[in-house]
């Protein structure tokens, strides 16, 4: 999951938020006490952080590189306040709890374990200064800060606050993914509805232009065949003839796959056998030469005795989709491989992969898309329909896919679907 950009202008508000109010109880302390105190150091540190949120601000404009960005603050942060924590004495001026800031912020900005090592590298530098600071290793920023005090409280503090920094990873890591997730599937669900409302728009215009063709184009191919009997045209006008009635099945084809786009089919659902389906699909893809023998079918389809609760004509139409495109993504041969099995809510699984060519990512996000092809000359419709029977079992659809390593598509079926939704025959 890659950083948002509004993540990185948090980041720099929340940090002008902190410093700001930092720099107001310098003052006010400052204004309500005779004593002088050497405060300095610190406004060096404010005006330090006030410049590095501009710095951050510019490549916030410019800068593509938001996780590169966001490391780089949570680390300026730690290394802010470790500076920090040593002008003022060490543990005894207690500004070691901002450590959970950048701790905090590296768990919900940056994917990963980020918020483990911002802990990690907080609990490191604090220990490594306060120790050094009490044997003497490091001196104290001034000399009156160092004073009297016990191994024991010193190692006690140390220890509690390790406790603090690791927890609060612990908590913003698992918040973090839980926004990560949530972020994910919003994502997921816009682009469902933008595909719904496609599939509405390309239903609508199916079934006009389908209505429109479909009764002319079936008496032009009648009237045709009628020629063709009472005739018997030889040559080129017999070729011609065929060249009319074979087209005309082809655009009889397409004007189906937009009706089925446009509607697809009545719901009276019943239980039917998953195998056999499949079976008889596969059949007529071989009888029609659209299944070629250089493509071995494989799976345990076969011997599966599971059944669905559905239209079966409507899931033999989403197989033969989905096998017509394997075969047409391994033109040199490949495998097809079909496997059924039960999800563990009583449902059924259906799994297609072959060995093809594979997509990419922009066509794994446009495959649902209706009128987009990944094959030349296809029209876009195959896998619209498929994604519209599916969404009418209830049911979803995963695809996987790399480029040169084929695609398999996980179709994931309800024991039955939710009651008004179909009627059983």
């Amino acid at each position: 999951m890659t950083t948002v950009k509004s993540n990185i202008l948090n980041l720099i508000v929340f940090r002008l938020i902190i410093v700001t109010s930092l720099l107001a109880a310098a003052v006010i302390i400052q204004l309500s006490t005779a004593v002088f105190l050497p405060l300095e150091p610190f406004y060096v540190l404010i005006l330090t952080a006030y410049a590095a949120c501009l710095v951050f601000l510019i490549l916030y404009a410019g800068n593509r590189r938001y996780g590169v960005q966001a490391a780089a603050q949570v680390l300026f942060d730690i290394l802010l306040i470790t500076a920090l924590v040593y002008i003022t004495g060490g543990l005894r001026a207690h500004f070691y709890v901002l450590y959970a800031f950048p701790i905090l912020a590296a768990g919900t900005v940056l994917p990963g374990r980020a918020s483990y090592l911002a802990a990690s590298l907080s609990a490191i530098l604090l220990g490594f200064m306060t120790d050094g600071m009490f044997y003497g290793l490091i001196p104290y920023y001034r000399a009156d800060q160092a004073r009297e005090t016990s191994a024991g409280l010193v190692f006690f503090t140390i220890f509690m606050a390790w406790a603090l920094f690791f927890t609060i990873a612990v908590l913003s890591a698992n918040y973090g993914r839980g926004i990560r997730r949530a972020q994910t599937a919003l994502a997921r669900a816009e682009h469902e509805l933008a595909i719904r409302e496609r599939l509405a728009e390309a239903g609508k215009m199916s079934a006009m232009i389908a209505h429109e063709i479909r009764n002319p184009l079936a008496a032009i191919s009648g009237a045709v065949q009628v020629l063709q009997g009472e005739t018997s045209p030889s040559g080129e006008k017999a070729q011609l003839m065929d060249i009319i009635v074979r087209e005309s099945k082809r655009v009889s084809q397409t004007i189906e796959q937009y009706l089925n786009l446009a509607s697809p089919g009545g719901r009276d659902f019943k239980r039917f056998s998953l195998a056999t389906a499949v079976r008889e699909t596969l059949t007529l893809l071989r009888a029609g030469g659209e299944l070629p023998d250089r493509v071995a079918v494989e799976g345990n389809f076969e011997a599966s005795e599971l059944d669905l609760y559905g239209s079966q004509s409507q899931f033999k139409q989403v197989v033969w989709n989905l096998a017509r495109n394997a075969v047409l993504a391994m033109p040199d041969g490949g495998r097809l491989r079909i496997d059924f099995e039960r999800s563990p809510a009583g449902g059924r699984i259906i799994r297609l992969a072959d060995t093809g060519r594979g997509m990419g990512p922009d066509e794994l996000a446009r495959i649902f898309e209706p009128f987009f092809s990944t094959f030349d000359g296809g029209r876009g419709l195959g896998m619209t329909v498929v994604h519209r029977i599916v969404d009418d079992f209830e049911g979803s659809i995963d695809v996987r896919s790399e480029p040169g390593r084929g695609t398999e598509f996980t179709l994931a079926f309800p024991e039955r679907p939710a009651p008004g939704r179909s009627k059983e025959a």
